[in-house]
């Protein structure tokens, strides 16, 4: 094996306390969520897997974070010396790695672990290698600049200092698995990232309001919960169109209802995909009282359309925990960048509802349009989307959404030539360097000459929150496209 750092993986509480036969099985699954953590990081790595610990050696120098980032450990601790279990050897080589970093910072603590027959105990390691570095700092066994570790097993002993904390939980995929109905926002992935950190494993489920370009937020923020805390996992991201749903809603149900017969549209389609994919509960973001659809009378109503279990992991925490959580995730940039995409937004809504009435609301409902949209809905494997994934399907249009704001991106001359309609003229390097002048309320079709240069600034600002894009095929298409809208209406409204 080659001489590789060495790396002591500690695991977490809630997997040492349970059942032998159930620990071996869950430790199993941590060894393998660790393999599929470390195999193409970078470099080589090796995994000894003990009762009580487990012993990897990786060459990537990021090892130890990346071990800590996997749910089952509790710590890990980078091991400076590996040696025989040789009291005067542990005391001679721990004096000189440490003397110098206890002289730096004054005061320590020697702590010691010791299982097997030694001619001697863990408190003489503790008061022998103490007495050496006694010359160069003062003890402190309540809070130390330094700790000097010592675990000495049957065959061997390791001398470390200091420890990176573990993620703690239980080991991905032990605990079956459930989807997760994901909006983009702070709440959602947050709430996935803890029952994840509970062993579940997770689809996720995304009913679209706005398009493509959400579609690529939303896709991000997952892709971020699929490649940093999904290993030994290959979660997928369900797209599911909601217009026609949305369209149906809005002309056959009382505005103020609106909000919670969307909920209960959103639950259905989530058990729908659960069911098919074997999953057994759905998990949501929702809190108590954040919005009117989450309090209590209407979180009621809403529950009573599923029958599988609906999990909400942040039901009692306020909205600065949950964005604070999401920093620690990793997905808080993203998710500030998210619009409130709703199709629908009352003026009263509904605050305390009852099953029977939001029942009676979706009476005349088509819900064949629900499973068609289920049914007809497109899956990312998250794991193995690339860059050019996240960019090129989600910038290009070939058609002008209703009230879109057009930009024309070329020269005053060919702007004067040929425009569309009400299009705004914005040189390129204008409409990039403007971009903050715009609202975020609106969607912006940008277009050139051939639908190059947009494209790039339609990716700047969907990286910052705006429903942006490229109109494909450049000027020659868009002047087709309006021509066959102008034959559809009346003559004369092309300039």
């Amino acid at each position: 094996m080659p001489d590789l750092p060495l790396y002591l993986v500690r695991l977490s509480p809630d997997l040492t306390t349970k059942a032998r036969r159930t620990r071996r099985r869950f430790q199993k699954r941590l060894v393998k969520n660790l393999r599929e953590a470390l195999s193409g990081f970078g470099g080589q790595y090796y995994i000894r897997n003990k009762w009580d610990r487990i012993y990897v050696q990786a060459e990537h120098p990021g090892s130890a974070h990346r071990i800590a980032g996997v749910f089952g450990v509790a710590s890990v601790s980078r091991v400076d010396a590996r040696l025989p279990p040789d009291l005067e050897q542990i005391v001679a080589v721990g004096h000189d790695l440490y003397r110098e970093r206890v002289g730096r910072h004054r005061t320590f603590a020697v702590r010691a672990r010791r299982s097997g027959r030694h001619h001697f105990g863990s408190r003489d390691v503790c008061i022998q290698l103490g007495a050496a570095l006694n010359p160069y700092g003062t003890v402190d066994l309540d809070a130390p600049d330094v700790t000097v570790s010592v675990e000495v097993r049957e065959e061997e002993a390791f001398l470390f200092c200091g420890r990176e904390a573990g993620v703690g939980g239980l080991p991905l995929g032990v605990e079956g698995k459930a989807v997760c109905l994901i909006s983009g926002g702070f709440d959602s992935p947050v709430a996935a990232w803890l029952a994840l950190r509970r062993g579940v494993s997770l689809d996720y489920v995304f009913c679209n309001l706005a398009g493509d370009a959400y579609e690529r937020m939303v896709a991000s923020v997952t892709k971020v919960l699929a490649d940093e805390w999904s290993f030994g996992d290959h979660p997928r991201l369900h797209v599911v169109d909601f217009a026609a749903v949305v369209d149906d809603l809005r002309a056959k149900t009382e505005s103020r209802y609106w909000q919670v017969v969307l909920k209960r549209l959103m639950y259905r389609a989530a058990e729908a995909v659960a069911l098919e994919i074997g999953a057994e509960a759905i998990l949501t973001g929702e809190a108590i009282g954040q919005v009117s659809s989450q309090t209590l009378g209407n979180l009621r109503a809403i529950d009573a359309v599923a029958t599988l279990p609906v999990f909400r992991p942040l039901l009692g925490f306020d909205k600065s925990w949950i964005i604070e959580r999401a920093e620690e995730v990793g997905t808080a940039a993203l998710s500030a960048r998210v619009r409130e995409y709703c199709a629908i937004t009352p003026e009263r809504p509904v605050t305390h509802s009852s099953p029977e009435r939001v029942t009676a609301q979706e009476t005349d409902l088509d819900l064949s349009l629900l499973n068609q949209a289920v049914g007809e809905r497109h899956v990312l494997d998250l794991r193995r989307l690339t860059a050019i994934d996240l960019v090129e399907p989600y910038l290009f249009i070939d058609k002008v959404p209703e009230g879109a704001v057009m930009l024309d991106c070329r020269s005053p001359e060919q702007y004067s030539a040929w425009h569309y309609p009400g299009a705004e003229l914005r040189a390129p390097h204008e409409a990039a360097l403007r971009m903050k002048e715009l609202s975020k309320d609106s969607i912006y079709v940008l277009y050139c000459e051939h639908g190059v240069q947009t494209a790039h600034i339609a990716e700047l600002m969907q990286r910052v929150g705006y429903e942006a894009y490229s109109f494909q095929g450049g000027v020659t298409r868009l002047r087709d496209w309006a021509a066959r809208q102008a034959v559809r209406s009346e003559p004369g409204e092309v300039e």
